[in-house]
C-alpha cells in the first residue's frame, strides 16, 4: 500500500534548501493549493520552521500528512531516538506520519539502524516507518529486519533515469518507492517528447513527466517556490496518459541521468 496515493497526497510539498520566508511563503501557498503532505529531514536543518509553519497553517492533523528522515549522524543506538523526539518536538506534533532512514550506513550495515526505527514505530513515534536510498538487497533486508513493513522506499525517480529494475523488485517487494528530484532539476521542462505529448492533454511537459511518475505508481515529492509550478506539480489526476505516451516516456530512461551520485553524496551506494 502506498500511503501517499491512498491517502490522497499523491505530491508532497518538499522542503529541501528551504529556510525562513522562502520556506514559509512556499508552504503557506502549497497549503492553499491543496497540499497536505509535508516532507522535511532532520539533515535539512528546517524541522522548526517547518513545525512552526504547520501551526500557523492550522489544518487539522489528520489531514496532515508529515515525513521526516533520521540523519546517519544520529543512526547511534544512543543517538537515534532522542533524534527522533528532537524531531517531533520541532515539528509540533506527536507523532510523524511517515519516518524514514535518510541513507543507508556507511559502513553496509543497516541493522541497528533498522532495529531502532522499529521501536520509533512502536513507541508510536511514526505512524508508518520507512527507507531511502536504499538498494533492492538493502530493500530485502530491511523487510527481512523489521517486523512493520516499511511503507515507503524514497528515491531518486524521474523519466531520465533508469530505475525499472528498482520499481520492478519495489513491486514484488510490495514496498512503494515515492520520488525526489522529480521534476529532474528542471530537465523535464526542457524536453521536446515531454513537451509534445503534453500538449495533447493540455498540460506542460513536466506534468506529463510528473504523470508518468503517478502512472508508475511512484508517490512524488516536489519542491518549488513559485505558486505556479506548485499549482502544475500538483494538479495531475484530471488527464491519463496512454500506453504508447508512457511507452514514448520510457525512452529517455535510456539517458540515465543521475543527479544524486557519489560525488554529491559520498556513502550512496551502488546504485541497481
Amino acid at each position: 500500500m502506498n500511503i501517499y496515493l491512498d491517502a490522497g497526497h499523491h505530491v508532497s510539498f518538499g522542503t529541501f534548501l528551504l529556510r525562513g520566508d522562502d520556506l514559509t511563503s512556499a508552504m503557506r501557498i502549497a497549503s492553499d493549493i491543496g497540499y497536505g503532505s509535508f516532507d522535511t529531514a532532520q539533515m535539512y536543518q528546517n524541522e522548526r520552521e517547518v513545525g512552526d509553519c504547520l501551526r500557523t497553517l492550522g489544518l487539522p492533523r489528520d489531514e496532515l500528512l508529515i515525513t521526516t528522515k533520521v540523519s546517519p549522524r544520529n543512526y547511534a543506538v544512543a543517538d537515534f531516538l532522542p533524534s527522533v523526539e528532537q524531531s517531533l518536538r520541532d515539528l509540533q506534533t506527536d507523532y510523524v506520519d511517515m519516518l524514514l532512514l535518510h541513507w543507508p550506513d556507511q559502513h553496509g550495515d543497516n541493522g541497528a539502524a533498522l532495529d531502532q526505527l522499529q521501536k520509533a514505530h512502536d513507541l508510536g513515534y511514526a505512524a508508518h516507518i520507512g527507507i531511502s536510498n536504499y538498494t533492492i538487497s538493502m530493500m530485502e533486508d530491511a523487510i527481512h529486519r523489521l517486523s512493520t513493513r516499511p511503507g515507503a522506499n524514497q528515491v531518486e525517480f524521474h523519466p531520465f533515469l533508469d530505475t525499472q529494475k528498482l520499481l520492478d523488485a519495489a513491486t514484488r517487494l510490495e514496498l512503494p518507492l515515492t520520488a525526489y528530484c522529480a521534476v529532474a532539476r528542471g530537465m523535464m521542462a526542457t524536453s521536446p517528447l515531454l513537451d509534445e505529448i503534453g500538449a495533447a492533454h493540455g498540460k506542460t511537459g513536466t506534468q506529463a513527466g510528473l504523470r508518468w511518475t503517478l502512472q508508475k505508481g511512484v508517490a512524488i515529492n516536489a519542491m518549488s517556490t513559485k505558486a505556479d509550478n506548485l499549482q502544475r506539480n500538483f494538479d495531475l489526476l484530471d488527464f491519463q496518459l496512454d500506453d504508447d505516451e508512457m511507452g514514448r516516456i520510457d525512452t529517455l530512461m535510456a539517458e540515465e541521468f543521475r543527479i544524486v551520485n557519489s560525488s554529491l553524496m559520498p556513502n550512496a551506494p551502488a546504485w541497481d
